[in-house]
C-alpha cells in the first residue's frame, strides 16, 4: 500500500508540476536594440508580428535589452521603432512555446547607409564598425536588370568590362587588381574557376536578394582567391506565410525577351523559394544570339528555434555567339560557347544562449564551358609549310582600326577559331564558430577544406596539355578577433594560413582599426568615422599556369639536371598586399554623407608568359635547352596601384536620393619578363613598322606602363525618386581611355604587325546612361520600363569589340497570394 501511495503522490505532483508550467509556455524572443556603432538603443518599441497581428511587444531598456513573450507559436517578424532611427523590419524566423529565441536589432539613423554586412569579418557586422570599405546593394536597385554587371558598376574603385555584347564575358577590375583576383561567393559557396577567373555575365538577378562587396584583399578569411576583393551574392528566402507567386516577363528590341517565375512561403518551420527564368536576346550583331535559363531553389528548415538547415541551388545554362573582335574582322566569326554552371550547398546554423553561434556547410560548384567552331568564315588564303603540307587560314574584311588615341592601322587580320571544353569542379566543407564575451569581444574560427578538380581539353593545343586533369586539396584555418571599446574604437585583427595543394603554406594576415571621434547626430557635421585597413591576398595559378610552368616544361624534356642548376622552382601563388585609410563625413543632419579614402596596392609574384628569348637572359637557361620549351608559365610579374576613391550620398527629402562616385586610379607595371617587355628593354621593341619607334606590348603591358584596361578615372552617379505607385531612377557610369592592345601580333597577311596600335589610351573612353521607371497599376500589377546606354555609345568594352548602342525593354511584373 505504501508503494501505491507513493506512485498516486509521484503522479499528483507531475499533474501539478504540468499545470503549473502551463502558463510559462510562451515564445520567448530576447535580445538588445543599437545603434550602428553598437551603443545600446533605450525606449526603442520591438514588437512581435504574426501575420497582420501584433502578438505581443516590448520596450528596451536602458541597456538596449528587450524580452517579448508570447503563447503563440509559428513564424514571427520583428518590427522596431525608435526616435530619430528608421524602422527596422527582420527577417521572419521560426518561434515555438518554452524556446528562448535570440534576435538582436540594429538601428539606421537614415536609409543613407547600409547596416549590416558579413564579408569583411565572417560576422554580421554593422557597417560603421568596419575598417573595410563595403558596399552593399539591395535587389531594388536592379529590380528589371536580367544581370548584375549595371549593379556592380555604381561602386568606388570598381570597374567593368564586358568583351562584347549581352553574354558576352563580363570581368571585374577592383582598384587596379586583375580580374582573376576577386573571390566570389553564391550564397557562401566558393564560385569562381580553378585559379580565379570568374564571368559575371552568367549571373542573374532571379531570386537575388543583393550584392555585398569588399574592395580590398580578405584571404585571412577566405584564402586563396580574395587577392583584390569579395564578392558575396544571396538568395531569397521565402517569407508570406502563404504561397506567393510573382512573375516577370518583357520584351524589347534586338528580338529580347524575358520570362521569370518565383514561388515562394513558408509554413512554422519550413521556408521554401522555387524560381525559373530563361532570357533571349539577338544582339545587335550577326551570329551574336544568346539565350540563359536559371534554376534556383533555397529551403529552410528550424530543426529548433536556434539551429536551422538549409539547402541552396542555383544552376545556370548559357549558350553565345562568338562574333569575335568585330571591328578588327570586318564581320562575325562563327562559332558558339555554352557553360553550364551549378552551385549547390547545405548548411545547419545554430545560435547557442545568444553569445555563441556555429555555422558548418558543404557546398560544390560545377562548372564547364565548351568553345565550338562552325563554318569558316573570311578570306582563305592557302599557305606552303616547311614540311610540304598546305594549310589554309581565314582572314577577315579589310579594315581601318582606329584607337582612342588617334592611331589608326590598316589590314586584314587573321581570325582566330579556338575550340576547347574546359571543367572547374569544387567541393567544399566549411565550418565557422564564434563567441562573443563580455564587453564586446568577439572571437572566431574557423576551417575551411576544398577538394578541386579541372580539367583543359584543347585539341590544337600541345599534347602536353590534352585532357590534362588536376586536382588540389586545400586546408585553410582563421582564428580572428574583433570589438570594441566604448563604441567609439573597433578593431580587427586576425589571419588564416593555407595549405594549398599546388604552392604549399601561406600566412595572410590583416588587421583594422576604426574610430569615431564625433558621433553621428542631426547636426551639421555630427558623424565623423576614421579608419584604416592593413591586408594580404593570395591567388592560386589556374590550370593552365599550372600545366605549362617552367619547372613543368623542363620536367616534361627531360631537363632534370636543368631544374637543381638553375634553380628553377614550382610556380608559386600570386600575392597582394594593401594598406588603405578612409573617412566618412556626415554633412547635413545624417541626409549628407562623404566618403574619402586612399589605397596602395602591391601585387607581386603575378604569372605571365616568357618565351626562350627570356629564358635565357634572365634565367641564364642555355639557348639549346630553352628553345626546346614552348613559352611558359612563370611568377615573374609585379606592379602596384594607388588611388583615391570619393562618394557622395544626399537624401533632400524621403522621396529623392541621390548618389555619386569618383576614383582616381595610378597603375604601374614595376617587372615583366614577357617577350614584349624583354624585347623593349633590350632595345629591339616590337612595332607597328607604319609606326616606326613606338613600342608596344602586343600580348603584355611594358614595363613602366600601365596595366591594360585600368582607366585612370572612374565614376558613376545615381538619382532615384519614389512615391507611393511609381518610381524612376536615372544612372551613369563613365571611365576616361584606358590602355590596351588589339593583340593581332603576326596576324596579318604578311604575317607581320600591321594591326597593333600602341597601348597608350588605346581603348575609349564612355559615358553609360540608363533610365528605368516603374509603375504600380494595382498592388499586385506593377509595369515597367528600362532604357540603357541612352547615348548608344558602342566603345564601351575593348577595342575591336563594339558594345550594344541603344536598348529598350518593357514589361509585367505581377503578383499571386501571399499575405
Amino acid at each position: 500500500m505504501s508503494n501505491l501511495a507513493n506512485r498516486k503522490a509521484t503522479l499528483y505532483l507531475l499533474v501539478a508540476a504540468i499545470l503549473f508550467t502551463i502558463p510559462a509556455r510562451a515564445v520567448i524572443v530576447r535580445g538588445t536594440v543599437t545603434n550602428p556603432l553598437g551603443a545600446p538603443v533605450a525606449n526603442a518599441r520591438v514588437q512581435l508580428i504574426q501575420g497582420r497581428q501584433v502578438a505581443a511587444f516590448s520596450v528596451s531598456g536602458p541597456d538596449g535589452a528587450f524580452e517579448i513573450r508570447s503563447t503563440s507559436t509559428g513564424r514571427f517578424v520583428l518590427l522596431t521603432s525608435a526616435a530619430t532611427f528608421t524602422p527596422s523590419i527582420g527577417s521572419s524566423f521560426y518561434g515555438a512555446r518554452t524556446v528562448v529565441v535570440t534576435r538582436n536589432v540594429v538601428m539606421d539613423y537614415t536609409t543613407v547607409t547600409a547596416p549590416l554586412a558579413t564579408t569583411a569579418t565572417g560576422i554580421s557586422t554593422s557597417v560603421q564598425q568596419l575598417s573595410t570599405p563595403i558596399t552593399v546593394t539591395h535587389e531594388s536597385a536592379f529590380a528589371t536588370d536580367f544581370g548584375i554587371s549595371d549593379a556592380l558598376r555604381p561602386t568606388p574603385g570598381v570597374e567593368i568590362v564586358q568583351t562584347g555584347q549581352t553574354g558576352g564575358p563580363v570581368s571585374l577590375y577592383v582598384r587596379g587588381g586583375s580580374p582573376d583576383a576577386n573571390k566570389v561567393l553564391i550564397d557562401n559557396i566558393p564560385a569562381e574557376d580553378i585559379g580565379g577567373r570568374f564571368d559575371f555575365s552568367a549571373i542573374s538577378t532571379t531570386a537575388l536578394t543583393g550584392i555585398e562587396l569588399n574592395r580590398g584583399p580578405n584571404s585571412a578569411l577566405y584564402g586563396t582567391g580574395a587577392e583584390a576583393s569579395a564578392v558575396a551574392l544571396s538568395t531569397q528566402r521565402g517569407e508570406a506565410l502563404r504561397p506567393v507567386l510573382n512573375y516577370t516577363g518583357d520584351a524589347g528590341n534586338f528580338h529580347t525577351y524575358r520570362n521569370e517565375a518565383t514561388l515562394s512561403g513558408a509554413f512554422p518551420k519550413l521556408d521554401y523559394l522555387a524560381a525559373f527564368s530563361r532570357f533571349n536576346t539577338s544582339n545587335a550583331l550577326a551570329r551574336d544570339e544568346y539565350h540563359a535559363t536559371n534554376s534556383i531553389a533555397n529551403l529552410g528548415y528550424s530543426i529548433l528555434s536556434n539551429t536551422q538547415a538549409r539547402f541552396t541551388l542555383r544552376n545556370t545554362d548559357a549558350d553565345t555567339g562568338l562574333p569575335g573582335p568585330h571591328d578588327i574582322y570586318g564581320l562575325s566569326s562563327s562559332a558558339k560557347q555554352s557553360d553550364q554552371d551549378l552551385y549547390s550547398g547545405f548548411t545547419i546554423e545554430n545560435q547557442f544562449d545568444g553569445n555563441w553561434h556555429n555555422l558548418a556547410s558543404y557546398g560544390i560548384s560545377r562548372k564547364r564551358e565548351q568553345v565550338q567552331q562552325f563554318t569558316p568564315v573570311g578570306d582563305p588564303v592557302v599557305s606552303l609549310q616547311p614540311d610540304g603540307l598546305f594549310t589554309i587560314s581565314y582572314y577577315g574584311d579589310p579594315v581601318t582600326l582606329r584607337g582612342a588615341n588617334g592611331y589608326a592601322a590598316a589590314g586584314q587580320a587573321a581570325i582566330l577559331a579556338p575550340t576547347f571544353d574546359n571543367v572547374s569542379n569544387r567541393d567544399g566543407l566549411y565550418y565557422q564558430s564564434n563567441y562573443t564575451f563580455p564587453h564586446r569581444i568577439g572571437v572566431l574560427f574557423s576551417f575551411d577544406y576544398e577538394y578541386e578538380r579541372g580539367r583543359l581539353l584543347a585539341p590544337d593545343a600541345p599534347s602536353n596539355l590534352q585532357d590534362r586533369i588536376i586536382k588540389r586539396t586545400n586546408y585553410l584555418y582563421t582564428l580572428q578577433f574583433q570589438g570594441d571599446i566604448k563604441h567609439r574604437v573597433f578593431y580587427s585583427v586576425g589571419g588564416g594560413i593555407e595549405q594549398n595543394d599546388l604552392y604549399g603554406l601561406a600566412g595572410t594576415p590583416r588587421l583594422g582599426l576604426a574610430y569615431a571621434p564625433v558621433l553621428p547626430g542631426h547636426r551639421i557635421f555630427r558623424g565623423t568615422r576614421l579608419r584604416a585597413n592593413i591586408a594580404t591576398g593570395v591567388q592560386e595559378p589556374d590550370l593552365t599556369a599550372d600545366l605549362t610552368s617552367l619547372y613543368l616544361r623542363l620536367a616534361e624534356t627531360g631537363n632534370q639536371p636543368a631544374i637543381a642548376a638553375y634553380r628553377v622552382a614550382p610556380i608559386t601563388a600570386e600575392r597582394s598586399r594593401t594598406y588603405d585609410f578612409g573617412i566618412d563625413q556626415n554633412i547635413v543632419r545624417q541626409k549628407l554623407i562623404l566618403k574619402a579614402g586612399y589605397f596602395h596596392n602591391q601585387f607581386n609574384h603575378q604569372l605571365e608568359t616568357v618565351d626562350a628569348n627570356g629564358l635565357q637572359q634572365y634565367f641564364g637557361i642555355p639557348e639549346n635547352i630553352a628553345t626546346q620549351l614552348p613559352a611558359a608559365s612563370l611568377n615573374s610579374l609585379a606592379y602596384r596601384t594607388q588611388g583615391l576613391e570619393l562618394e557622395l550620398q544626399y537624401q533632400p527629402f524621403a522621396h529623392l536620393f541621390l548618389s555619386g562616385g569618383y576614383t582616381y586610379l595610378a597603375s604601374l607595371v614595376e617587372q615583366s619578363f614577357a617577350a614584349d617587355a624583354q624585347a623593349a628593354a633590350n632595345g629591339n621593341p616590337t612595332t607597328n613598322p607604319n609606326l616606326p619607334g613606338i613600342a608596344i606590348g602586343a600580348l603584355s603591358p611594358l614595363v613602366g606602363s600601365r596595366p591594360f584596361r585600368r582607366p585612370p578615372d572612374t565614376a558613376f552617379f545615381a538619382a532615384d525618386y519614389t512615391v507611393t505607385r511609381f518610381s524612376v531612377a536615372f544612372k551613369g557610369a563613365l571611365a576616361s581611355r584606358s590602355d590596351d592592345s588589339t593583340f593581332q601580333l603576326g596576324s596579318d597577311l604578311q604575317h607581320g604587325n600591321t594591326l597593333l596600335l600602341p597601348n597608350r589610351n588605346l581603348d575609349f573612353g564612355y559615358a553609360k546612361l540608363d533610365l528605368r521607371g516603374l509603375f504600380a497599376v494595382t498592388n499586385r500589377f506593377t509595369a515597367f520600363t528600362q532604357l540603357d546606354n541612352l547615348l548608344s555609345q558602342q566603345h564601351i568594352g575593348p577595342i575591336g569589340y563594339p558594345g550594344l548602342p541603344f536598348t529598350i525593354r518593357a514589361g509585367l511584373k505581377i503578383r499571386l497570394g501571399g499575405n
